[in-house]
């Protein structure tokens, strides 16, 4: 599974993408309210481990991650 924060600009928020291995989209949700969507995707108990990495990981990189 791959993690990727988007950048806003102006009036656009940033984004969160969750991709599969395969690189398909499963989820993208705005960084600042990511619980429902999260929900929604099946990652509901991965939230705060989400959130956590959504603070130290850059915008633009595709991260790697394993749930």
């Amino acid at each position: 599974m791959y993690i990727i924060k988007i950048k806003g600009v102006a009036k656009i928020p940033d984004y969160l993408q969750v991709r599969d291995d395969n690189f398909t989209l499963i989820c993208y949700t705005r960084t600042d309210r990511p619980e429902k969507a999260l929900e929604k995707c099946g990652l509901g108990s991965k939230i705060d481990e989400i959130k956590e990495l959504l603070n130290n990981i850059p915008f633009g990189q595709v991260t790697p991650v394993s749930f």
